[in-house]
């Protein structure tokens, strides 16, 4: 992930609208179980200081949520480096790893989370579901990352994919409403629900994408690091980036979101977080070798094993933590998603409360960032 401009690097993603409404619950993001992290977190678990000259907030914990995949590599590394929690101060940490955005999307509207690294789509979701009352994107977090691997004795250019079996993670998540809008500006035509027409979109967990394309059951995939990295180093040629889909290759991957009721009750801790947040991506960006090594310990940590060299090596640098939450592109992606009719158009206003980050951001000398008027009155 080297450091361009506002904190990038080769983006690489391209498309998150799915989300809003009942279609598209059961369609968000991707790795992990919904359940609490191990007991023996590396650093970041829990307070960094808690002695008698410890920083006292207004709450004494706060539940963060994140994937264990390279796209939530803020909240990895932060975590692991105890970046985070050195900004709380005697305020514990209680991590939580899920594998997918319904059940990080079902902890915070249930109360049991107050903060949490998540895709576009769920966060569209879990906003619209809950009538515009219960999160906020308070930060972005990544851009970039997303590929179209093929089997190139089967498919050798674009127009090659016509009848062939393309996987996505799940229907109407970020890469399967990608994939669906790229098709139809290809002019084919495919069911957005069963996913037959003239290329056959096959929803498969990325968990186990890997395997359907070493046995042929499918014939290439659109989907996220480091799965797209898995198929490329299972033979699999790259055909296409997301990230040339978006003006400037710059698109949101992963928010940050927090409970309203949280922000409301507990500003100080948000904004500390926040600062935590800021400090990790300024780290990841003057550490690039170390930052991969602190987000595979993470890795590690949470599934009992690292990612391969040959995976994480090329994964990395095609995703880019940022502080902007790339605001345009969340209504770009959720304008596909609309399109593709797998959402009703959803009303995002006030889906945004970017005042703690950019008091964060100015503090620190940054320039802030903006909600694409989609901001919290």
């Amino acid at each position: 992930m080297p450091a361009t401009g506002t904190t990038r690097t080769t983006l690489r993603r391209g498309i998150v609208a799915a989300a809003a409404l009942p279609l598209l619950i059961g369609a968000l993001a991707s790795c992990g179980y919904g359940s609490e992290a191990k007991k023996d977190e590396p650093k970041g678990a829990a307070s960094n200081a808690s002695g008698e000259g410890a920083k006292k907030l207004s709450a004494s914990e706060v539940r963060i949520g994140y994937f264990p995949n390279l796209t939530h590599a803020t909240a990895l590394v932060g975590l692991q480096e105890g970046l985070i929690a050195k900004e709380l101060g005697a305020t514990t940490i209680k991590p939580q790893s899920f594998n997918a955005g319904p059940s990080e999307i079902e902890a915070l509207n249930g109360g049991s989370l107050d903060i949490g690294f998540i895709g576009p789509s769920p966060s569209i979701n879990g906003y619209v579901k809950s009538k515009s009352t219960n999160l906020r994107i308070i930060s972005g977090s990544a851009s970039g990352g997303v590929k179209l691997v093929v089997n190139p004795d089967k498919i050798k250019t674009l127009d090659d994919l016509k009848g062939k079996k393309i996987a996505t993670p799940q229907k109407g998540n970020t890469q399967d409403v990608a994939f669906l809008n790229w098709i139809s500006e290809k002019g084919w035509s495919v069911d957005p629900e069963s996913g037959k027409g003239d290329v056959s979109v096959v929803r498969t967990d990325n968990k186990v994408t890997p395997d359907a394309f070493k046995q042929g059951s499918i014939d290439g995939a659109w989907v996220p690091e480091p799965t797209a990295s898995k198929l490329v180093s299972d033979g699999g040629s790259v055909l296409l980036d997301e990230g040339s889909l978006w003006p400037e290759n710059k698109f949101v991957i992963t928010n940050i979101v927090v409970s309203q009721k949280f922000l409301k009750d507990h500003p100080d801790v948000v904004e500390a977080v926040l600062r935590g947040t800021v400090k990790t991506n300024e780290w990841i960006h003057a550490n690039q070798d170390k930052a991969k090594a602190s987000a595979n310990a993470k890795l590690a940590a949470e599934g009992g094993k690292p990612l391969d060299a040959k995976v994480i090596d090329p994964a990395w640098p095609s995703i880019a933590v940022t502080d902007d939450p790339l605001a345009a592109t969340l209504k770009k992606q959720s304008d596909w998603a609309v399109k593709a009719k797998l959402i009703e158009q959803p009303d995002l206003a006030g889906i945004y409360d970017l005042t703690l980050l950019n008091k964060v951001l100015k503090a620190a000398g940054k320039p802030e960032v903006s909600d694409a008027g989609l901001g919290a009155k």
